[in-house]
């Protein structure tokens, strides 16, 4: 009779995959979530058999954690080189292009991705999906000051490109959800996003939206937990 793991078990097990690429005297770029959680626990359990590691964390919860397991922290107005960031992901399609953000986190995530020499994604097989969107929103955060302005433009670029759907404002204890940047986040949900790059960039152009939740092109290695086991995934670009 096989024994079928549940998700959060999948996760960290992909994570304790992922960990096993960093090496001693790294910079590492820690994600934010559930499945980054258990990275940080598995570094911790590294760092205190010897690891010498610091860590650029995407968020105060996943700072607060990563300082609990002995992780020692860079500041956030330091210069990094940062040699492997290792998150989650809501999403991932075919192209290892992710909708990430559900967390609220995604600008930090998005810069230390960006600043990372490699990017690894980490997931349980339910998030991945043969397009982007429909059961999952894309989050886009946006400035306070004319957000409601910013979420009609973010919807009439969603109709240009033939998506439709709607824009929610995130909420929270009955009032609007802010990031640790101060921002709203506007979740779009659309029933599937066939052009993800074109529709990022396209996004980004409206006065308002800080960052889109779509991370086009940018991860590198793909770590997936499966009832079957870890897959790894190569990006075919670079």
């Amino acid at each position: 009779m096989t024994t079928t793991e549940p998700a959060d078990q999948l996760k960290r097990r992909a994570a304790e995959a992922a960990v096993g690429h960093v090496r001693h005297g790294q910079i590492i770029g820690l994600g934010t979530g559930s499945t980054a959680k258990y990275m940080v626990l598995a570094l911790g359990d590294k760092v205190r058999a010897g690891l010498a590691i610091k860590g650029v964390p995407t968020s105060t919860e996943t700072a607060e954690l990563a300082r609990s397991q002995g992780i020692e922290l860079l500041n956030h107005d330091q210069a990094w080189q940062i040699d492997v960031a290792i998150d989650g992901a809501d999403q991932v399609d075919p192209q290892l292009n992710l909708i990430k953000g559900g967390g609220g986190a995604l600008l930090r995530e998005k810069i230390v991705a960006a600043a990372a020499r490699q990017f690894i994604v980490v997931v349980d097989a339910s998030k991945r999906v043969p397009a982007l969107g429909g059961a999952f929103p894309l989050p886009i955060e946006v400035a306070v000051f004319g957000w409601r302005s910013t979420e009609r433009q973010i919807q009439a670029v969603s109709d240009a490109f033939g998506y439709g759907g709607t824009v929610l404002l995130r909420e929270k204890d009955g009032q609007p959800f802010q990031t640790e940047a101060g921002n709203y986040i506007l979740d779009l949900h659309v029933p599937r996003i066939d052009d993800p790059a074109g529709f990022e960039t396209r996004l980004n152009e409206i006065p308002g939206v800080v960052e889109t939740g779509l991370f086009v092109g940018r991860t590198d290695i793909l770590i997936v937990g499966t009832q079957q086991g870890i897959e790894v995934r190569q990006a075919e670009r670079r």
